[in-house]
């Protein structure tokens, strides 16, 4: 029996697809295969209960718990964790792609050559995404089905409902740069709206940093000189 009737049988078919559709979201952010990555997890959880096991003195009662907590931690480490910091990248760098690619698109040119265009001026991981849908033409697929398949690749909201909007006009003959202008629009308040809840955090990070390094530092200041005569 080969490795992968091995993962069917410990794994649903549900639990495989959604770990394969993360890890195509991760792009090169990963180098796990659907099967490396179920197959490493298990044998490193086993592995772990073992040792619990043998270096606790109670390792029979910790062992179990100690297991399923590193079970998650590890989907939460090299899935979860990536996936967050990719969203953020892609989400930061979207609205500078769109915005040349609506100036592109002013120029006259159709969505394909904006697209080549703004790739070859545009050095981000979003751009590498378009230049990838744009290589897929090459071998056969249209350019509505390539960026549809992008969308499987993109783990951002965000701009994927960009896509699905530029797919949608491109196919009802509406204006792309209408719906570029609006797209345009919807990120710049979004990237206002997130600067702005970090600012808000920043009391409360400058709180946190008081409390635990400043007051102790007074409290020393204050008390000092009366610990100094009491011990004295």
């Amino acid at each position: 029996m080969d490795d992968k009737k091995i993962t069917r049988l410990i794994y649903r078919k549900k639990d495989i697809k959604n770990i394969s559709e993360k890890l195509t979201s991760l792009g090169n952010e990963t180098k796990f295969t659907t099967l490396s990555f179920c197959n490493t997890r298990l044998f490193t959880t086993i592995l772990v209960f073992i040792i619990t096991i043998y270096i606790s003195d109670n390792g029979y009662i910790y062992a179990p718990f100690v297991a399923i907590g590193y079970y998650y931690l590890f989907y939460y480490i090299f899935i979860v964790r990536k996936l967050k910091r990719r969203i953020s990248r892609l989400d930061y760098q979207a609205l500078q792609f769109f915005e040349i690619l609506t100036l592109t698109l002013e120029s006259g040119r159709n969505l394909e050559q904006s697209l080549i265009v703004t790739c070859d001026n545009v050095d981000s991981e979003l751009s590498d995404e378009f230049k990838k849908a744009l290589l897929e033409m090459n071998f056969g697929k249209s350019l509505l089905e390539a960026l549809e398949d992008m969308k499987k690749r993109i783990p951002s909201e965000t701009i994927n409902n960009i896509i699905l909007n530029i797919i949608q006009t491109n196919q009802f003959g509406n204006s792309i740069l209408d719906t570029m202008y609006n797209q345009i629009d919807f990120l710049r308040e979004k990237q206002i709206l997130e600067i702005k809840g970090q600012i808000n955090k920043i009391p409360n990070k400058v709180s946190i940093v008081s409390v635990i390094f400043i007051v102790p530092l007074i409290m020393v200041l204050i008390l000092g000189p009366y610990l100094i005569e009491v011990l004295g």
